[in-house]
């Protein structure tokens, strides 16, 4: 039996600061989780990826990768608990570090 696709989202860590972004529908990298473009079949996860990629080449991100998700907009929620944590945004102040 195949294996039902899962929707995705695709990742990175912006190089400039390392903070996680995510891909939107127009090829942009923001720091929102909500306003990342969902994928709903391997074709176009594949090519989200392969944009994506470009912005490696060009030292704008590293680490790009895709995750489960559920939902859309306010209502999007990576189902893996890594995945759930860098969406909700950074888990120190960066003031905090020394």
């Amino acid at each position: 039996m195949a294996k039902v696709f899962a929707p995705k989202v695709v990742s990175a860590n912006r190089l400039r600061d390392g903070l996680v972004v995510f891909y939107t529908a127009s090829g942009e990298w923001v720091e929102g989780f909500a306003n990342s473009a969902v994928y709903t079949t391997p074709e176009a996860e594949a090519a989200a990826l392969a944009k994506a990629g470009a912005d490696i080449a060009a030292n704008k991100v590293v680490d790009v990768y895709s995750f489960d998700v559920a939902g859309e907009g306010a209502s999007l929620k990576a189902l893996a608990l890594r995945d759930a944590i860098r969406a909700a945004g950074p888990t120190i102040s960066p003031l905090m570090t020394p």
